[in-house]
């Protein structure tokens, strides 16, 4: 999956599959986890978002299924 890179402090780069609606997030810290079943929305909400990772926190974070990569 091809990742955008984010002017974040704590998400190195964001990427979507439209086709099986999964989000993939790689972190500066933490490495990189896939959330599945994220509607496309929030992940275009998250590209243009102010605070990346306020939005992943209060938007995606503990709503989604997940896994690490």
């Amino acid at each position: 999956m091809e990742r955008l890179p984010a002017q974040s402090e704590t998400i190195r780069s964001i990427g979507y599959d439209a086709a099986t609606a999964t989000l993939e997030i790689e972190f500066h810290e933490r490495g990189t986890y896939r959330y599945f079943d994220v509607p496309e929305f929030l992940y275009r909400g998250m590209l243009v978002a102010a605070s990346k990772g306020a939005y992943f926190n209060k938007r995606i974070a503990s709503r989604f299924h997940h896994e690490e990569v």
